[in-house]
């Protein structure tokens, strides 16, 4: 990445300081992180991606750089915020692609705000089922709060990053899903950005798992073009959340990337970017239709939910 993409650059939206990343020209692509990340997520895709595209990645609130008020953190909060960035840019349409809690944000905007959304892709989903892992379940609990303090000081992240390092010199590769999670997990030893993690994660996780579940309302993305993204041994939500949601919307595409983990983009950065070129340049931009929004919201009225199919999807399906 050039220096000039690796800059973060900053804006003020309703008195609060955004910070985000921005490179390229051409086709506006928003890359949206998951809860305790950064924009720092898609560092190795977005030198690529803007050859073809002006990439944007925010920092949503709460998160890296970006302001930490105490506010609203919902996904309906958060989708407003990146419609008003796109806006404030000078931007009005964009192929809107989000990984895990990045995800339950950009399907709230593409339902808020469907005039903004050209393609939806998602990637190791939040709010497509209710399974998550038994940590981020844990943390959503009451006193959670006084409990995380304790788990963040410096001498616990310590020994996670020696632990790190003796891994390597033994020759054993740290997953790319553990070296995430301690880093996001470090980035709570800042209080604001603490209470922004919970007040995000009790939006929409409780003890039982995830609370918001988009399944309901995917029928909607039948009217513009959808791709899914997982790794296939995702720990945290399970791949099997993609498949179901590719049949629900029999029309999406559906990537599984073998031997990846919660962060596809991550494992493999090449093969996440040839699938994000061939899926934005084998597609037509949606162009939102109020006559047909209205017959699939008739359509789908008080229809609940297709129940999971049996089996397993393999390898990448279209």
């Amino acid at each position: 990445m050039t220096d000039d993409q690796d800059q973060l650059r900053e804006i003020a939206l309703h008195g609060h300081r955004v910070f985000f990343r921005s490179a390229g020209s051409g086709p506006v692509v928003v890359l949206v992180h998951g809860i305790t990340s950064t924009s720092a997520t898609w560092a190795n895709v977005i030198p690529y991606l803007a050859e073809r595209f002006t990439v944007v990645a925010p920092d949503l609130l709460g998160h890296g750089e970006s302001a930490k008020p105490r506010g609203d953190y919902s996904l309906g909060a958060y989708a407003s915020g990146v419609r008003d960035l796109l806006l404030a840019l000078g931007h009005e349409r964009a192929t809107f692609v989000g990984h895990s809690l990045g995800g339950g944000v950009a399907m709230q905007l593409a339902y808020q705000f469907p005039e903004h959304c050209e393609r939806l892709v998602l990637v190791s989903s939040g709010g497509l089922g209710r399974e998550i892992s038994v940590l981020l379940r844990a943390a959503s609990l009451p006193g959670s709060e006084l409990v995380l303090p304790l788990l963040v000081n410096d001498q616990l992240l310590d020994v996670g990053r020696i632990a790190g390092r003796l891994l390597g010199r033994l020759g054993l590769r740290v997953h790319t899903d553990v070296g995430e999670v301690l880093r996001g997990h470090a980035s709570l030893s800042d209080g604001e950005a603490r209470a922004a993690f919970l007040h995000t994660l009790r939006t929409i996780v409780d003890v039982r798992g995830q609370r918001v579940d988009a399944t309901d309302r995917l029928y909607l993305a039948e009217s513009i073009p959808f791709m899914v993204v997982w790794g296939e041994r995702d720990p945290i939500i399970p791949a099997d959340h993609g498949r179901d949601a590719h049949r629900l919307v029999p029309q999406s595409r559906l990537e599984v990337f073998p031997g990846a983990g919660h962060f596809p983009h991550l494992d493999d950065p090449l093969r996440f970017v040839r699938v994000l070129f061939d899926f934005v340049e084998s597609s037509e931009p949606a162009s939102v239709d109020a006559g047909r929004l209205g017959e699939l919201l008739r359509s789908g009225a008080g229809e609940p939910a297709r129940p999971r199919a049996k089996g397993r999807a393999r390898g990448a399906a279209r």
